[in-house]
């Protein structure tokens, strides 16, 4: 399969998506919770690289209104533009976590919110192990994802078709803790996203540190 066939599937299920996809998550109270426990370890400033970072909205726009200075970076065309516009705070660049050079020990944290779903299992554990890698010793990771055993699976995602791989929550915190990070808290949650074509998912979200070296 050739590269750009490989990443093509998100980039356009969420191109397609835009504004629909902010419009359905926004009301998740985890999500934002999540954010909450994350900015109250932050030291003021702090370099935050967002993976996967849609519309921008809540987590750049979050972390950046808190003052800190925040990367995202998304396979989506459209979704970089929407955020760009919507939170002018954040720098936002087109690129694919998965083969953009990252220096180690360069963010003081990595937020990754539901943007491996699309990756086999050998990508989502090394772009774990990667983000870990990221940031510094005492850094902080924060994860989220659909904890459930599936892999390759075709589903339908606000009418969007898309192939599904994921890990159950035991095998993806068992997966955090072996890129060398240590779970600082975890929460399990069900929650419908507000668009007619969707139904209840589960969610799980993990913040962890980076091991001192």
């Amino acid at each position: 399969m050739a590269e750009e066939d490989r990443r093509a599937p998100a980039a356009v299920v969420f191109d397609a998506l835009g504004l629909d996809y902010e419009r359905a998550f926004a009301g998740s109270a985890p999500h934002r919770a999540s954010l909450g426990r994350l900015l109250e370890l932050l030291a003021p400033g702090s370099r935050v690289l967002d993976v996967g970072s849609g519309t921008g909205r809540p987590t750049a726009q979050i972390l950046g209104e808190a003052g800190h200075r925040v990367l995202g970076i998304d396979v989506s065309p459209v979704m970089v533009d929407v955020a760009a516009r919507q939170v002018p705070e954040a720098e936002f660049r087109l690129a694919d976590i998965r083969d953009t050079p990252l220096a180690e020990a360069s963010f003081d944290a990595v937020c990754a919110y539901f943007s491996l779903l699309q990756m086999s299992r050998a990508e989502q554990k090394a772009v774990v192990a990667k983000l870990a890698r990221t940031v510094r010793p005492g850094g902080l990771v924060a994860l989220a994802t659909v904890p459930l055993d599936v892999e390759g699976v075709e589903a339908v995602f606000m009418g969007q078709p898309v192939r599904v791989t994921s890990f159950s929550a035991a095998a993806f915190t068992a997966l955090v803790t072996e890129a060398g990070l240590s779970v600082l808290a975890e929460e399990q949650t069900l929650f419908t996203p507000d668009h007619p074509e969707a139904g209840p998912e589960p969610h799980l979200f993990l913040l962890a540190r980076r091991e001192a070296d």
